[in-house]
């Protein structure tokens, strides 16, 4: 299975705006699915899809209940389905964390490193290294590898330029 993270546009199978019931029943193709605060989303409480396949998590969010605003691809376990996340063509979850920063600058997107997360602005692309497992480490002692990766819409992080 591959998976193509494509900002601000969303990811395979999940434009951004889908609506929830077509979401609901897309996600339920990859495994089971839990819905929180669908029936009163607000600021605080959005309404969130989580798809659970059997090697991987995706947690959808619809803050308006209404349609799909970010979805954020957690790394794949092992198993019997080879699962490939991609963003641009590079593998988001094989490739190490600061590697992957490195291609995207080359690519010349503004990269915002925060050692444990990392924002591209304008695109509108975060990754986060924290794990709450056991994972190979780097030379900085933080996951070698990126654990989640987030779209959004085009200006989804961009108020991290502001606070630099």
């Amino acid at each position: 299975m591959d998976i193509e993270v494509n900002p601000p546009t969303g990811i395979t199978g999940f434009p951004l705006g889908m609506p929830a019931a077509a979401l609901k029943v897309a996600a339920a193709a990859l495994g089971t699915v839990q819905v929180q605060d669908e029936d009163a989303p607000d600021l605080f409480h959005p309404m969130k899809v989580l798809a659970l396949h059997p090697q991987f998590e995706i947690t959808f969010t619809l803050p308006d209940g209404k349609s799909l605003a970010s979805a954020e691809v957690w790394t794949p376990r092992p198993g019997p389905e080879d699962v490939t996340v991609r963003f641009r063509g590079i593998d988001v979850f094989r490739t190490p964390a600061r590697q992957l920063l490195a291609q995207l600058r080359a690519m010349g997107l503004t990269v915002l490193d925060e050692t444990l997360y990392a924002y591209v602005p304008q695109l509108s692309l975060g990754f986060t290294r924290v794990a709450g497992h056991e994972v190979p480490l780097d030379t900085d002692g933080e996951p070698l590898y990126f654990q989640a990766v987030l779209t959004g819409p085009t200006d989804y992080y961009d108020y991290k330029l502001a606070q630099g």
